[in-house]
């Protein structure tokens, strides 16, 4: 299963959770639940979150297989 590190990067930004909200366009309840794996986000909401990011997709996962 895989990691998605979402929180890792908007703290590398500084971002709040408010902001990355306003920039990527999803619910800062959603960023919430995905950085606390309490959701499955879709490739859409993903992508949302890495273009706010101004990262790539991949780069929001990390494999529990290294």
């Amino acid at each position: 299963m895989a990691k998605v590190n979402v929180k890792e990067y908007r703290e590398k930004k500084n971002y709040t959770l408010r902001q990355l909200a306003r920039i990527s366009g999803v619910a800062k309840s959603t960023i919430s639940k995905v950085e606390n794996g309490r959701c499955s986000p879709s490739i859409n909401t993903l992508e949302k979150i890495a273009i706010g990011l101004n990262v790539r997709i991949t780069d929001l996962f990390e494999s529990d297989y290294k």
